[in-house]
């Protein structure tokens, strides 16, 4: 009987010292103790695009997607519109207003007798480039209280696209110059200080 005791308690007490080796052991390895949160948490996945800095490019400003502008496209996103708007000359209106001649008119003025919401009209201005394009990209981030159910465009130059088509069909308003190019940039470094070194030199031969 103490043969069979002593010969379980040694079972038991050298299976425990073996799993308090092990939890040592990992615990070094995994650094499972330490302090300090880690510098980079979670792993990447492949394929998955941050969203922080550099994530996501900057829209161009609306005058150069216009310059690039293809009212055709424009047209054939507007067949989405076409359950709630007309655009024809002398169109009636629908659940939205018609839309000929709609570049350059006022914001929410009730044109052809539509009820447009307190909400749009107290945006005021016209309709011009940037507006119809704010407009376009979230009505309802322009205006709350808009009856207009449209989420909205969410690309840039789609946008556009729709902007240039309504433009042709009765406003004809002159596209907004593109941008500027940027300036040239500075010279390098190592480029400015040769320049600068070869003034001397160039002046002394004169």
């Amino acid at each position: 009987m103490d043969d069979r005791f002593n010969t379980t308690a040694g079972w038991v007490l050298g299976a425990g010292i073996i799993a308090l080796g092990l939890s040592s052991i990992s615990g070094r390895y995994f650094h499972a103790d330490k302090q300090h949160r880690p510098e980079k948490m979670g792993y990447e996945i492949a394929g998955v695009v941050s969203s922080g800095e550099g994530g996501a490019s900057k829209e161009e400003p609306i005058e150069a997607r216009l310059a690039k502008a293809d009212p055709a496209k424009g047209e054939a996103t507007f067949a989405k519109c076409k359950s709630c708007h007309t655009i024809d000359a002398g169109g009636p209106n629908g659940i939205g207003p018609n839309l000929h001649g709609v570049m350059g008119e006022g914001v929410g003025v009730g044109a052809g007798g539509f009820a447009f919401s307190d909400d749009l009209k107290k945006v005021g201005g016209k309709w011009d480039w940037a507006t119809m394009d704010k407009w376009l990209k979230s009505p309802k981030a322009m205006a709350a209280g808009t009856k207009m159910t449209f989420a909205g465009l969410s690309d840039g130059q789609e946008r556009a696209n729709v902007i240039a088509y309504l433009n042709a069909q009765g406003s004809n308003l002159p596209l907004p110059a593109a941008p500027a190019a940027e300036a040239a940039e500075a010279p390098k470094e190592g480029e400015a200080a040769a320049a600068a070194s070869g003034a001397p030199e160039a002046a002394a031969k004169k």
